[in-house]
């Protein structure tokens, strides 16, 4: 009777730590909130096509960046995932791409020609005002998500982020 009574309260006490662990991977854990900050600049020589931004987030966290690619029109924002390549004509390809510690961001372009040699309406369209939206998240939320990244506006409703252009 014993034998039965131990593997009746052995069945009870797994049966009770399945079901109290959250299986829900996709949840947003309460413990660090996810933020989102936007951030204009240009992009040119003097600055060695670098913009850099101040954060603070745990080294254990996850830095999204986006790119507005209608920085300079008066059209609405059309957020775009970095890393990104743009296909400038002429066989010329600029690379956005960014780094990222616990305290900063770094922005930036490299290109597989001089980017000093944008013509004025290139440097407009690319360098000129950039404006960026960094996104901080936790990444225990990232590590079994099936979020798509790359679809902003997932992102945003995913992580209860506020709507702003």
């Amino acid at each position: 009777m014993k034998k039965y009574f131990a593997l009746l309260l052995l069945a009870i006490f797994a049966f009770t730590a399945i079901t109290c662990t959250d299986r829900n991977e996709d949840v947003v854990p309460t413990d660090t909130y996810p933020k989102m900050r936007d951030i204009t600049g240009t992009l040119n020589a003097a600055n060695q096509f670098t913009i850099t931004q101040g954060i603070d987030i745990a080294q254990t966290d996850v830095v999204l960046v986006y790119r507005n690619i209608n920085s300079n029109n008066s059209n609405s924002a059309v957020w775009q995932l970095l890393p990104k390549t743009e296909f400038v004509g002429s066989g010329r390809e600029l690379d956005y791409n960014f780094l990222f510690d616990s305290q900063n961001v770094e922005i930036y372009t490299e290109a597989n020609f001089d980017q000093t040699l944008f013509t004025p309406t290139e440097a407009g369209k690319y360098l000129v005002n950039q404006r960026f939206r960094i996104v901080l998240v936790p990444a225990s939320s990232i590590k079994n998500s099936t979020l798509k990244y790359e679809d902003y506006e997932s992102v945003v409703k995913f992580y209860n982020l506020p709507v702003r252009d």
